[in-house]
């Protein structure tokens, strides 16, 4: 009967008995061509064999370096301290790994990272040492190159004006420099950075979303933000997306890319603030010429008002004596003359009215309602000071635009002002203080100016809206036409003004504006 096949298989077959172990010239090769310098040394060191990696390495044939001691790599640069670590732990028996600064046969250094092993004979007594390192001068260049530019890209980024910070996925914040602290502490009200990256994506929502999703960088994206009696503060904002590697084990053959968020701002307050200064001293002159004009329309309508009254009764009179006379109308002279009187009245009338400067329309546009106020308490300083007058100003950190006209909008915060300032400039007013704050409430922008002075008595809270009514004393300049053109202002804004009854510690004039729905 024919025996079966052995089975074929994959599984490494019992070696033989002859071959149990592998016999001494396999492993005096495999040491001689091993790529790690290895060498053995007697309990001094004086070297009994060297591989052909270690002659490579130090530059030494075999008949230089047998019998001599491996002191002969030393360059004397590495600290005793080394050396004393490393005897101590072969005197415990115990191997010593660590890095030595060596010398080759041509007088060049190298780095050597070794390990040094007591070899131990059947009675636990050492024998032998075995040496084993590698020249990792290439490597340590490398990671001081990688560490130095670490370092210098750290300083540079500490150091820069500029405020930059690096959010993951999540909006964490993985790192942030000085210039960004800074900003967070100035900014918001925990002084958090976590805080101050929400409040910039809330600001640059648009910008940010499609930075996030489609990687797309943006550039120069302004914002503002008020900041009650200090100067505004104005970023210039840009953002990138950074493409990182992963650098888990897993995906090393299979590489993968984690997005982080780069973010830069920088402050631009100075310059903008020169710029807001130089638009002052041209509003300065463009308000001087609107007060002037204003100043004109109502001086006119004025004199119409007062002139309106007797012509009317002229008109008046000069009916009823027609009536009275009947056929005789025609000859009697002093209907002759009341009808010259009227007439005469009337063109004064048109004249009049046809001499009023007229107000230029204006476009409307988005409008920064903070803005106004701060431009107005600018150009009041002066008199606020004369009048020792503290201003508390209260803005809104996030206000909606306004869609109005600028200049007419302005001229309203500034008739107000101008009121409060009077109200507050008479003698027996002691605390002078002006309180000015907007907010968002019930969808309309609100603002609130109140001044410590006088206050309006509570049966004139309507008359101080009716043309050339005022409650200043008589030896007060004033037209009364200031709340009417404020109110006439905030009507053609589809708002609303009124008096505050219920405050008792002066006056509060109430504005409420319609905001845009796109801001």
């Amino acid at each position: 009967m024919t025996p079966a096949n052995p089975t074929l298989s994959n599984e490494p077959q019992a070696p033989h008995a002859e071959s149990d172990e592998l016999l001494p010239e396999i492993f005096r090769q495999t040491v001689e061509h091993a790529p790690i310098a290895i060498s053995i040394t007697d309990l001094k060191a004086n070297i009994l064999y060297a591989n052909r990696a270690f002659r490579t390495i130090t530059g030494y044939g075999s008949e230089e370096v047998l019998g001599k001691n491996e002191s002969i790599l030393s360059n004397g640069t590495t600290p005793r301290l080394v050396y004393q670590a490393l005897w101590g732990r072969l005197a415990q028996k115990k191997p010593w790994s660590g890095v030595l600064v060596n010398r080759r046969k041509d007088k060049t250094l190298y780095l050597a990272e070794l390990t040094v092993a007591p070899v131990l004979n059947e009675a636990g007594e050492t024998i032998y040492y075995l040496g084993m390192h590698r020249d990792t001068s290439e490597l340590h260049e490398l990671e001081q190159r990688v560490n130095n530019q670490r370092l210098m890209i750290e300083a540079v980024v500490n150091a820069a004006p500029a405020a930059m910070v690096v959010l993951d996925r999540q909006h964490r914040v993985m790192l942030s420099n000085p210039s960004f602290c800074r900003l967070a502490r100035d900014l918001v009200e925990d002084g958090s950075s976590e805080s101050l990256v929400a409040l910039l994506r809330e600001n640059l929502a648009a910008p940010f979303e499609t930075l996030e999703n489609q990687g797309s960088a943006f550039s120069g994206k302004e914002i503002s933000f008020d900041l009650g009696g200090r100067s505004p503060r104005w970023l210039s904002c840009h953002g990138r997306a950074i493409h990182i590697e992963n650098e888990q084990a897993h995906v090393f053959f299979a590489p993968t890319e984690e997005r982080y968020l780069l973010l830069t701002i920088n402050d631009i307050s100075e310059l903008r603030q020169k710029q807001q200064d130089s638009r002052l001293n041209a509003l300065k002159a463009l308000m001087a010429e609107e007060e002037l004009l204003q100043g004109m329309r109502e001086t006119f309508n004025a004199a119409i008002h007062r002139l309106q009254g007797p012509v009317n009764l002229i008109s008046a009179a000069m009916r009823m004596l027609e009536r009275r006379l009947g056929d005789k109308a025609g000859n009697d002279p002093v209907l002759s003359a009341m009808r010259e009187a009227s007439t005469a009245g009337m063109e004064a009338l048109e004249n009049l009215s046809g001499s009023i400067p007229v107000r230029m329309a204006e476009s409307k546009m988005p409008v920064n309602l903070n803005q106004l106020i701060r431009e107005v308490i600018t150009l009041c300083t002066d008199q606020l000071l004369a009048q020792g007058i503290v201003v508390d100003w209260q803005p809104a950190l996030r206000l909606p635009w306004v869609m109005g006209g600028e200049s007419s909008l302005r001229s309203m915060i500034k008739h107000l002002v101008d009121n409060a300032i009077e109200s507050m400039s008479q003698n027996q007013v002691s605390r002078r203080e002006l309180f000015i704050s907007t907010r968002v409430e019930n969808h309309l922008v609100r603002m609130e100016i109140t001044d410590s002075g006088p206050g309006i008595p509570p049966d004139l809270v309507l008359k101080v809206f009716e043309p050339f009514f005022s409650t200043k004393p008589p030896h007060r300049v004033g037209r009364g036409m200031g709340l009417p053109v404020v109110q006439e202002i905030v009507a053609k804004h589809a708002g609303m003004v009124h008096v505050d009854t219920d405050y008792r510690e002066g006056c509060r004039i109430v504005v409420e504006l319609p905001f845009s729905a796109s801001t």
